[in-house]
């Protein structure tokens, strides 16, 4: 059963992989590159000073940093445990690529591009929500197309990413929740 998973995971990577063109190459390397969506996150703190004031806002952010770090490690706890090659190092598969742009060394599974941004992308929407309830969805363009990336790089298989995205889903929230009680707890 598991092996049938893996293997319907590494034909749908070659198949979303192979979709790619040398004309979007250039656009996928940009996305996946995490210093180029500063311009979101600086957005995202300017939101949070002007809704919440300095107290507040300096709290949010210690606390979205603790989450980012945490994600960070529980996804690198995850790959020391599973050890899943990155399709770009997998033979049974990299072979099959369309074209190998990056090539990074760890392992695959889970994303950490999938899990840190769903995990910011679920803070700042439960945040936001109530704030901002017609744009704040908008939010989730930012994992998706983050993460897709992955795939398209032939980096991540469709697994890694998915499970990425419920790990940061979870992790999110939790982290949301641990927020709210402390910050009724310090500043009520």
């Amino acid at each position: 059963m598991l092996d049938s998973i893996i293997q319907k995971d590494k034909e749908l990577l070659i198949f979303l992989n192979n979709l790619g063109s040398e004309q979007w190459d250039s656009f996928w390397l940009f996305i996946t590159n995490q210093f180029n969506w500063i311009p979101l996150f600086v957005f995202v703190l300017y939101l949070v000073f002007k809704n919440f004031g300095l107290k507040k806002g300096m709290f949010l952010l210690v606390i979205i940093a603790v989450m980012i770090a945490f994600s960070d490690q529980f996804t690198n706890m995850i790959r020391g445990i599973f050890e899943r090659l990155r399709p770009n190092n997998d033979d049974t598969v990299n072979h099959l690529l369309r074209k190998r742009l990056i090539n990074p060394q760890s392992f695959s599974f889970t994303s950490g591009h999938a899990t840190t941004s769903t995990v910011f992308a679920v803070f700042v929407y439960q945040l936001f929500k109530n704030v901002f309830p017609k744009y704040i969805k908008l939010i989730f363009l930012f994992p998706i197309v983050f993460a897709y990336s992955r795939i398209y790089l032939g980096v991540h298989f469709p697994i890694d990413i998915t499970v990425g995205a419920i790990n940061g889903t979870i992790i999110g929230y939790a982290f949301f929740k641990l927020y709210s009680y402390l910050s009724n707890k310090i500043f009520t």
